[in-house]
């Protein structure tokens, strides 16, 4: 029988484990990416939505056979199944209202810029108040989801990471909505603004996210906050 991993005792071990769940790890980040990248190159290219979702739900399919044959969680697949049927919905939708292929091609990338908007404004307005999202990571380790706003370390250090969290998101949204309203005014080089879409979201998906990440590991690394306040006995018997 293996043994049970030993509780966080620090803020930074708490929020490094809650990371590597939520990510599901390399396994989880391909899942979670590759369909979405089958999808976006596909629809680029041949402009055919149909063709793009029958490949990219193809190799989710086997990828959500593999999941289940192993028992194993189906949550990134799901994922970015979602992603690509809110992508394809809009895309559709713009085919029906009588668009081209160009304004279908436009269209499947809206969902992701408004994500991104949102996400941000969100994350952002978190930190404002002084609940910074990371935090409740930490929360959800302590069994006390509001506990962790009592230290001022802890939300300064939460602050931070939410902050690395925000930047790949408005970095996304800077370098894709001129793109995006480029596209929509009618520009003559609207096809050359739908390929750097595309590109745009396959380079800045998940390699911006891994940057993200990886500052935020070595920024947890730096610290050891404790989860919890000593008490005070011992913090007396320390300083004795």
């Amino acid at each position: 029988m293996s043994e049970a991993a030993p509780a966080p005792t620090t803020v930074e071990q708490a929020v490094r484990a809650q990371l590597a769940k939520a990510l599901g790890g390399k396994r989880g980040m391909v899942e979670a990416a590759a369909p979405t990248i089958v999808f976006t190159l596909t629809f680029i290219t041949t402009r055919d939505l149909r063709l793009a979702l029958v490949l990219s739900v193809s190799g989710t399919a086997v990828l959500l056979a593999l999941r289940l044959l192993q028992r194993t969680t189906v949550q990134f697949v799901i994922n970015s199944l979602i992603g690509i049927g809110i992508g394809a919905a809009f895309a559709y939708r713009a085919l029906q209202q009588g668009g081209d292929e160009s304004d279908a091609a436009l269209a499947y990338f809206l969902p992701g810029l408004l994500y991104n908007a949102g996400y941000a404004v969100v994350m952002t307005l978190s930190i404002l108040v002084r609940w910074p999202v990371v935090g409740f990571m930490v929360g959800s380790v302590t069994g006390d989801p509001t506990a962790w706003r009592e230290d001022p370390r802890v939300v300064r250090l939460c602050s931070r990471l939410t902050w690395m969290l925000v930047l790949p998101c408005v970095v996304r949204v800077l370098v894709q909505a001129p793109l995006y309203w480029a596209g929509t005014s009618g520009a003559a080089d609207r096809e050359r603004m739908i390929a750097l879409l595309g590109l745009s979201k396959i380079l800045m998906g998940w390699p911006l996210q891994i940057a993200a990440l990886s500052a935020m590991v070595w920024l947890l690394a730096r610290n050891a906050t404790p989860l919890e306040e000593p008490a005070p006995a011992e913090r007396s018997a320390e300083d004795a």
